[in-house]
This record gives C-alpha cells, sequence and structure tokens, in this order.
C-alpha cells in the first residue's frame, strides 16, 4: 500500500512518499519533524485511505497494478515505461538492445499492460490529433455549431458501435499479434481479411502522410514562416497557393524521409519520445480548457479588422483605421497605404475601401459574450468569397470587381457540408490503438472493452465540448479563416489557449510528429502480418526483413505510398481518401460481429456481453452512410480496391480455414437453398446438367479415364453441380482414402469444380447401384450420368463389364435421369487443346426433351469448342414434306437462341422403320443369335410380338407436348407407336401370328437401320469434331443385352467421337424467356 504523510515545519508543508513492502498493512518509514511515527500512520489512515477508492474510479488500470507494486510507484513506472508502439515494435526493440549481451544473459520480458497504459492512453493519444489543432475550429466556422455538433456525434457515435463489436470479438477468446487484422481475418476469413487488413493498412499509411503535412502545416504557416522554399510575399490566387503546396511537398518529403530513417535505425528512439507525444496532446488540450475557463473571467485581446464587413488580412498594418489623430493633425496608416495610392488624404483610394468604414472587434469575445447564438448556423463559401462578418451591412456595388483582393480573408476551398465530414472523421479513428497492442495485454480481453469505449467516451466528451465552447468564445469571422490571417497569422485554437498560442503551436507540431512516426512504425508491422499469413501470394517479399524482425521492405513501401499523400499536399484532401479505408475497416468489424451473433455459432461466446446483432448492423450502416456522404467517387474506388483484393485473395491466394463466419453464413445459405430446393423440381429455364461422373480405377487406384474429367469441364458452362464418383469393389476401410485423394487430384488437375464421392460394395454392380442413389443432397441431386463406353466389351473376360453398363441404363431411365454415353473417350479433347475449326453435329432422330439441342450449346462456350459450328441433322420419310420440316426447325432453333445450319437427310420407309435396339445381323444368323442368348418360347412370342417403334422425327408442333405425352421409344413398343400390351395379354390370334412370321423377319429390319443410319452419319459427319447421336433405350427382356450392345456399337462404327445422348423424359429447353 502506498501511504502520504503531510506534515507542517516552521509553516512549511512537506510532502514524502512512503512506500511500505507488506500488502496487508502500511507502515510510515520516515518521521519528519516533531510529529511521531504513531501519528503519522493516524494521519494517513484517516485521511488519506478514504481518497483511494475515488483514485481507482479515476484510473482503472491501478486497480490491476496495485497487487505487484506500490500504487504511486506502479504509475510513474508504467509512465517511465509507457509505449504507444503497436505488437511486435517492443520485441524489435529488445532484440537490438540485446542482440550484443544475448550470450551472456536472457533479455527480460517487458512487465504486461493494464488497461490505462495499454489501452487508454495509447487509444487517447492515437484519436486526439491534427484536425483538433489545424482544423476545428474551421468546421465549427463553416458548418455552425448544430451542423458540426452533429458531424461529431454521427462520428463519434460510428466509432463507439465499432468499439462494442470490436470488443465483442476481442474477448471471444485470446486475440495474438495483429490487432484488428486479426480479428477481422478470423472473423470473416481470409478473403475478407485481406481485403479489410490492406485498406487498414493503406489507411494507417495515408495518416500518416495526413499527419505529417499538418506538421509542415504548423512549421511554415505558425511556427517558421520565412523557411518557405517557395516565398509566398507579393503571390495571389493561384500562384500563392501553388507555392504554398510545392513548400508542403518538398518540406513534407524531406520530414517523411527523416522519419522512415529514424524508424528504420529502431523503434526504441520512437518508443522514448511516447511520454513527450502523450504529454504534448494532453497539456495542449488543457491549455485550451483553461483558456476557455479564462475568457469567461477575462478575454484574451485578439481584434481583428473589419472593412464594411469584411475581414482584413492583418499582416502589413499596425492600426485597424483608416487614420490617427496626432498631436500634428490627422495622418493616414498603413492600411490607408494599402487601398490608396498615396499617402496623403486627398489620395484616390479603392471604392470600398472608401465607402465603408474599418472597425476592429474582439476576436475572442469569451464564453460569456453571447456570440453563440451567432454561431449557431453554418455558413458555406465558394473558393475565393470573402470571408464576411454576419449580420453587418456594408456598401457594395454588386456590379463593381473585386480588387486587392489579397488584402482579405478569402475561402481558400469551396466547402460543403459532406466536404466537413470527410475531414472530420480521421479526428475520430484511432480506436484500434487498443486491440493493436493485445499481446502485451496483461488481460486483453478485460482491458480492450473498458480501455477502448473509455477513451472514445473522454474523446467524445472533448470533442462536442469544444465545438460548443469554441462556438460560444470564439467570433465568426475568426472560426471561418483557417489559417488565422485576420488575427495577426496565429493558428485560430491557439488564440484560445492559456497561457500562451505557443502551447498549443508547438504541442500540436510534435504530437503530430509523434503521430507520424506511430504510423510509419504501425503500417509496416500491419503489413508483416498480412504477408506472413500467406494469403497474398505478392505480398510475401514484405514479410522478410531485418534479423531482429524489423520489416524493412514493409517499411519502404508505407514509406513510398506516404509519399504520394504527400505530393497531394492537401491536408484537406488526404483527409476524406485515409477516411474511406477507416470507414470500410470498421464497417467489416460491425459486420463481423452481426454475422457471428445471428449464426450463433457455438464458439461465439464473447466476455463482453454488451453487444447485440442490431447495434453491429447500425455500426455498418453508419459506416457505409459516411463513406458516401465524405466523397462517393472515393468510396467507390475504396470499393473496388477492397473487391479487387478479395476476388484475388480468392483465386491466388493460399486456402485457409479460420473457422470464419462466411464459412458459417455459407453454411446456412447452404441449408436455406436446400430447403428451397425440396419445393419442387426446377423450372424447364433453369434446367441445367447437375453431372454425376462415373469413372473407373485400376488397381493402384488411379483413374482409367481422365479425359471423361475434362469432358465434364467443359460441359460446365452451364455451371450447376458435379460429383465425380467411383465404385470400388471390397471394403470401405481399405479402399476408400486412397480412391478419394486420387480423384480430387485429377478434379484439380483438369479444373474441375465439384465434389468427389466413392462407393464401397461387395460387387462392383451393387457399389455403382448405391453410387447412383446416393449422390446428392436433398433437392441438390445429379439429373444426369455421364459414363463412357465399355471398351473391348466383346472380350469374354470383359463380360460383366458390358452388362453392367447396360444395368446403368436402365437404372437411369427409371430414375429419369439423363445419359450421357462418350464413345473413344480418349479421342476427346483435353481442355488445353483448341480447335479452330469444324463442327459439331447433331442427329435428330428422336425427341428427348432439347438434350441434343444443349449440349453443343454448352460445348460451345468452353474454349475448346467455341470455334466449332453446329449442324443439325433430322431424318424424314419419303411421303414427309422436307422442305416445310426443315422451314419448321430453323424457325424452332431460332426462338430457342442457337445458331445452327440445319439439313433434313431423306430415308426409305423401310431403312427407318426399325431404328431399334437389337444386333445387325444377317438373315441366316437369326437362328444361330436365338440358340445362343437361349430364349424360351415365352420370350420368342414376346420378341415376335414386340417390333420395335419407327423413328419419326417430332416437328416443333409436336414437341409441345409435355414429357409424359411422349413417346419413350423402349424395345417392347410396337412399329405404329402404341404401347404393347403386358405379356399376360398375349391372344390366340396374336401366338398364331408369331409362329406364321418367318424367324428372322423383324431382325433384318433392325440391322437394316442400324447400318443405312450408320452409312448416311459416316457420309455427312465423317469429318465432324464431335457427333451427338440419340441412344435409344435397352430391352426390358435382359436376354437381348448383347444384341443391344451391339446394334450400338454399329450404329457408331467408323466415328471418331461420337456422344451418345439419352433424355431424361422431361423438357430441358424452352423457347419462352
Amino acid at each position: 500500500m502506498s501511504g502520504l504523510c503531510v506534515t507542517h515545519t516552521a509553516g512549511i508543508f512537506v510532502v514524502f512518499f512512503i512506500s511500505v513492502q507488506s500488502k496487508s498493512e502500511g507502515v510510515c518509514t520516515k518521521d519528519v519533524g516533531s510529529h511521531s511515527l504513531k501519528n503519522c500512520i493516524s494521519f494517513k489512515k484517516t485521511l488519506i485511505n478514504p481518497l483511494i477508492p475515488a483514485l481507482l474510479l479515476m484510473f482503472v488500470s491501478l486497480q490491476e497494478e496495485m497487487d505487484t507494486s506500490p500504487m504511486v510507484a506502479s504509475l510513474l513506472s508504467s509512465l517511465a515505461n509507457y509505449s504507444n508502439l503497436p505488437q511486435g515494435s517492443k520485441e524489435h526493440e529488445e532484440a537490438e538492445n540485446n542482440e550484443a549481451e544475448s550470450s551472456r544473459k536472457k533479455p527480460v520480458k517487458a512487465p504486461a499492460l493494464g488497461t490505462l497504459m495499454g489501452v487508454y492512453l495509447p487509444c487517447i493519444q492515437n484519436i486526439f490529433g491534427v484536425i483538433l489543432f489545424l482544423r476545428m475550429t474551421w468546421l465549427v466556422g463553416i458548418g455552425g455549431v448544430i451542423g458540426t455538433f452533429f458531424i461529431v456525434f454521427m462520428c463519434c457515435s460510428t466509432t463507439m458501435l465499432t468499439a462494442i463489436s470490436m470488443s465483442a470479438i476481442a474477448t471471444n477468446g485470446v486475440v495474438p499479434a495483429g490487432g484488428s487484422y486479426y480479428m477481422i481475418s478470423r472473423s470473416l476469413g481470409p478473403e475478407f481479411g485481406g481485403a479489410v487488413g490492406i485498406c487498414f493498412y493503406l489507411g494507417t499509411t495515408f495518416a500518416g502522410a495526413m499527419y505529417i503535412l499538418g506538421a509542415i502545416e504548423l512549421l511554415l504557416i505558425y511556427i517558421a514562416p520565412k523557411a518557405a522554399i517557395f516565398p509566398l510575399e507579393g503571390l495571389e490566387g493561384a500562384e500563392a497557393e501553388a507555392a504554398l503546396l510545392n513548400n508542403m511537398r518538398v518540406y513534407g518529403t524531406i520530414l517523411l524521409t527523416s522519419m522512415a530513417t529514424v524508424v528504420f535505425v529502431g523503434v526504441k528512439y520512437v518508443n522514448k519520445l511516447a511520454l513527450v507525444f502523450l504529454a504534448c496532446v494532453i497539456l495542449s488540450i488543457l491549455a485550451v480548457y483553461a483558456g476557455v475557463i479564462k475568457t469567461g473571467i477575462d478575454a484574451p485581446e485578439f481584434p481583428v479588422c473589419i472593412l464594411g464587413n469584411r475581414t482584413l488580412v492583418w499582416k502589413s498594418f499596425d492600426v485597424c483605421a483608416k487614420t490617427v489623430e496626432t498631436a500634428n493633425g490627422t495622418v493616414t496608416t498603413q492600411l490607408w497605404r494599402m487601398f490608396c495610392d498615396s499617402p496623403f488624404l486627398n489620395a484616390t483610394c479603392d471604392k470600398y475601401f472608401t465607402a465603408n468604414n474599418v472597425s476592429q472587434i474582439q476576436g475572442i469575445p469569451g464564453v460569456t459574450s453571447g456570440i453563440l447564438a451567432d454561431n449557431l448556423f453554418g455558413t458555406y463559401y465558394e473558393k475565393g468569397d470573402l470571408i464576411a462578418k454576419k449580420f453587418t451591412e456594408s456598401a457594395e456595388d454588386q456590379d463593381d470587381p473585386l480588387t486587392n483582393s489579397n488584402r482579405y480573408v478569402l475561402a481558400d476551398i469551396t466547402s460543403f457540408f459532406t466536404l466537413l465530414v470527410g475531414i472530420y472523421f480521421p479526428s475520430v479513428t484511432g480506436i484500434m490503438a487498443g486491440s493493436n497492442r493485445s499481446g502485451d495485454l496483461r488481460d486483453a480481453q478485460k482491458s480492450i472493452p473498458i480501455g477502448t469505449i473509455a477513451a472514445i467516451c473522454t474523446t467524445s466528451f472533448v470533442y462536442m465540448s469544444s465545438v460548443v465552447l469554441f462556438g460560444a468564445c470564439i467570433e465568426g469571422v475568426v472560426l471561418r479563416d483557417k489559417f488565422g490571417e485576420g488575427v495577426h497569422g496565429n493558428l485560430v485554437i491557439g488564440t484560445l489557449a492559456w497561457p500562451s498560442p505557443w502551447v498549443i503551436v508547438i504541442g500540436s507540431f510534435f504530437s503530430t510528429c509523434g503521430a507520424g512516426l506511430q504510423s510509419l512504425t504501425g503500417a509496416p508491422r500491419l503489413m508483416q502480418a498480412i504477408a506472413k499469413d500467406g494469403i497474398v501470394p505478392a505480398l510475401r517479399i514484405f514479410g522478410h526483413g531485418k534479423a531482429n524482425g524489423e520489416p524493412t521492405w514493409s517499411l519502404l513501401l508505407t514509406a513510398c505510398i506516404c509519399e504520394i499523400g504527400i505530393l497531394i499536399a492537401s491536408l484537406d484532401a488526404v483527409a476524406p481518401i485515409l477516411s474511406m479505408f477507416f470507414l470500410m475497416c470498421y464497417m467489416f468489424v460491425n459486420l463481423a460481429c452481426a454475422l457471428q451473433t445471428l449464426l450463433r455459432t457455438p464458439n461465439w461466446r464473447p466476455r463482453f456481453k454488451f453487444y447485440h446483432w442490431a447495434l453491429s448492423f447500425l455500426g455498418m450502416s453508419l459506416c457505409l452512410t459516411l463513406m458516401f456522404l465524405c466523397s462517393w467517387y472515393y468510396a467507390i474506388i475504396a470499393m473496388v480496391i477492397a473487391s479487387s483484393i478479395y476476388k484475388y485473395i480468392e483465386f491466388a491466394g493460399a486456402e485457409k480455414e479460420w473457422g470464419d463466419g462466411i464459412r458459417g453464413l455459407s453454411l446456412s445459405a447452404a441449408r436455406y437453398a436446400l430447403m428451397r430446393l425440396e419445393e419442387g423440381p426446377p423450372h424447364t429455364k433453369n434446367w441445367r446438367p447437375q453431372l454425376l461422373t462415373l469413372v473407373s480405377t485400376d488397381a493402384e487406384q488411379n483413374v482409367e479415364q481422365p479425359r471423361l474429367l475434362s469432358l465434364t469441364n467443359q460441359l460446365k458452362a452451364g455451371k450447376g453441380l458435379t460429383i465425380v464418383g467411383t465404385a470400388l469393389e471390397g471394403t470401405y476401410l481399405e479402399n476408400s482414402e486412397q480412391s478419394q485423394r486420387a480423384l480430387r487430384k485429377l478434379m484439380e488437375t483438369e479444373k474441375v469444380k465439384g465434389f468427389c464421392q466413392v462407393t464401397v460394395s461387395s460387387n462392383l454392380r451393387d457399389a455403382t447401384s448405391h453410387l447412383l442413389q446416393a449422390s446428392g443432397l436433398g433437392g441438390l441431386k445429379h439429373n444426369a450420368v455421364l459414363v463412357s463406353w465399355p471398351r473391348n466389351w466383346r472380350q469374354g473376360d470383359e463380360h460383366q463389364t458390358w452388362r453392367n453398363f447396360v444395368e446403368l441404363v436402365r437404372e437411369t431411365t427409371a430414375a429419369h435421369l439423363a445419359l450421357l454415353v462418350p464413345k473413344n473417350i480418349s479421342a476427346f479433347p483435353s481442355n488445353g487443346e483448341r480447335f479452330t475449326e469444324g463442327h459439331i453435329d447433331v442427329w435428330w432422330i428422336v425427341h428427348d426433351g432439347g438434350m441434343l439441342m444443349l449440349l453443343p450449346f454448352l460445348l460451345r462456350q468452353h474454349k475448346v469448342w467455341r470455334k466449332c459450328k453446329m449442324r443439325i441433322f433430322t431424318v424424314a420419310q419419303l411421303d414427309d414434306n422436307s422442305i416445310q420440316m426443315k422451314k419448321d426447325l430453323t424457325t424452332f432453333l431460332y426462338h430457342l437462341r442457337i445458331d445452327a445450319m440445319v439439313e433434313v437427310v431423306e430415308m426409305h420407309d423401310s431403312d427407318i422403320s426399325a431404328y431399334t435396339y437389337e444386333k445387325t445381323l444377317v438373315m441366316e444368323q437369326r437362328s444361330q443369335m436365338l440358340k445362343q442368348i437361349n430364349l424360351s418360347k415365352t420370350e420368342r412370342e414376346r420378341e415376335v410380338r414386340n417390333p420395335a417403334t419407327p423413328a419419326t422425327p417430332l416437328t416443333p408442333a409436336e414437341e409441345a407436348k409435355s414429357p409424359g405425352e411422349q413417346i419413350q421409344m423402349t424395345w417392347t413398343e410396337k412399329c405404329d407407336g402404341e404401347p404393347a400390351k403386358p405379356p399376360g395379354a398375349a391372344t390366340p390370334e396374336g401366338i398364331k401370328d408369331i409362329f406364321n412370321m418367318k424367324p428372322n423377319q423383324s431382325n433384318v429390319r433392325r440391322m437394316h437401320t442400324a447400318l443405312r443410319l450408320n452409312e448416311v452419319i459416316i457420309k455427312k459427319s465423317s469429318e465432324a469434331k464431335l457427333v451427338l447421336l440419340n441412344m435409344p433405350g435397352p430391352p426390358k427382356n435382359r436376354t437381348g443385352d448383347e444384341n443391344y450392345m451391339e446394334f450400338l456399337e454399329v450404329l457408331t462404327d467408323g466415328l471418331n467421337r461420337v456422344l451418345l445422348v439419352r433424355g431424361g423424359g422431361r423438357e430441358v429447353i424452352t423457347i419462352y424467356s
């Protein structure tokens, strides 16, 4: 405990700090004068101890530090070790100090910081800045007390709401190095984290430029005007403005180089000056409040000279009068000589000077003067307008041009409300200073919320009270005089300070220099943290530095970007730029908190309980509003920059899984979408191939048909779902993981975005069936199956392979799934190949819901097939009107918005009437084939009784039928298109007809069809890059499976690339929008 013994000896009060080592009780170690030790202890107990709770309330951190060291000693020690550097700087400093001594002793770890030293004071120092000292009075004068108070309240509310959200995130677990970047990236994911982190870095960098420009403005205008390299004397208008900006650029570059050198040499030098910079800020603010109190007692003498109602630049004259009375009579003044051509009373003078009187008013009338009423409302100016006193008449001719403009105080920029918002907002940034140092805090989860919110409350009170006090103490023309030209070139806020304006000028100069150093120290470390995370590959070089970890390359980049702000050279132009980046950062902090709260993730358990998603959304809305209020075009540029970084990280960055809120949002959105998909099948307009690609693997679990995935990728111009699956024979524990890795690797190689699935069963047929049934989730299931044609199916050892294939065709038909079967898949192009010319030929024999039309369109969206043209062939019988059919089909394609050439191929009815699915045989092979497949008598009767359906193409008018009305051609349908009777419905007459038929009669028809069609296709499409054909369904009678395979083989014989297509029984393309 610390005790205070106060004694009185010979009329002199002597104060001693008495330190007591025991925590349980305090003991006075020193007796002074005639007082005994007992009296000293009694005095301490009765007078001093009751003050301790009040002291604890004022200084939050002392409660923590009293447990380890005496109260006063702790405070002095903390102040001596005070640092406003971000986390990581101290480690670099220690590494420098201990570099030579590392072999002799271990570095002593710096003591952990409490709330006061670790959060509250750094936030105070970062929030109070150059805007308060250089622009606050001007903001009040231009915007009025009411307008400026509203701006301050809105900005402070934004930072308070952001601090609440930040406190919730910061107390939801341990926040290591990285501060705000870490919080955003771990809450919103690497893409958002990187984008916002870089925006925060740019904001901090431009803040350094703003502080440097503020320091140079203080130096060249208020401290040492004679130091200007480009002199301003005698210049007017644009020339004077250009000279000032050039001075700012030269001196700003010099100061930036000096600061960057100091930071490069070592952060320990910046650290040693931290307490000095903090003292400058606090003393400057206290001086302003002291001056306000003094104006109520005795207003300072800061006269302002007014000609008519125009404010004069008080620089080249001494007396605010046209003439003065002396013993020798009336004598003209220096002011007279400024507006007249001679010092004599009969001189020719400026018309406005002659017509108006000169008056002197008090620039600081005082807090009790009632001037507040005149300053309540704003006065906005165009660039070059005169700063005039309100409610004062003047004699002037509106037609007379303005002369001697350099004698008056003029508006240097065009002012409007949103400009004031952009200029003011940087003065409330800096709330992240505590979170940036989270690793140095003893208890970050306690200190960050208390320290940050207390700092915002303190600074908000200072800003809001300053608005009212400035309006109540300072004359309006002085407030609107940005550079104090009407008050002898003094800093306007300095005229209010006590005991001297130089307290503010010097204090604000050192505080802005300190803030600039801190920005140049903090920004490189933020860039280094982003680079080391590895989420932006292009920035990895900036993660390297000196041996002690100092970010040399990041410092160089920061200095270069900061120089851009220096070259802009205008504090009023740079302020809105950094406002954009800070507002975007704050907006995403609020978004992160709101998302985590609404998603209710199990890990979201902040210790800080005073938050709500509505407050976070309000803060986010305020940030977005302020962005567009400050500058809509800067806001758009900032968003474009952030979006570009987001997309770059998304495509080129390293994939990180941080358990972020965006992943949780994706899960919630996916669940919601899946539930919506359950409501019903998608409309025809929304149909797209959701592919289940079935691949086979060899004994080493390598994919046998990699080109199948290439074709999958080329078909995905329609986006949608892709599942790459394989069926394995064996046990799940032995085979699944290796196959999963092989599939995933091949998908990455072929750039197929989708999911992989492995199904293992005791036999391959069941595994394939399970894969077909179980793939997908809810309404997000596959609607098409892509499987390769079985190679070498005629070989004896591949007997089961083709039987599995035919069963798969049956299952897809039963499940109403479309089926795509590429033949000769090894001849299909890879994703790297390009066809510079050629055709994609579609042979439209049977209407299949439009699949044959849609697939070529999707293929041509891919760069492999983009140069190929589409041709559609349809078959007409002799009794059809071929000309009309071609015209109808051309019209139909026009309405479908598909560009294709149409050709009608005429064939005899006997050539196409048996477009069925049986092996092509000569007449003499019929009996041998029947013996081989061992058909029973009943099956033979069914075979003969159910001949195939003729394949007449549908006209566009017939296509309007619903899918249920369309005839699906199968082995068991009659030639005339009527459905066959069930097997049990055989009549004696039918059986009699069967036995009267010649055994090979229907088979001859089928073989003839396959041969003729194949001949025509080869004749027309032998040079085509791809041929698409209708794929008939298999026979219901499994004994005819081999005939079905043989029929398809003969039908596609001699073609290089063939894609057999079987529709799923529904329309997939429409002419309607």
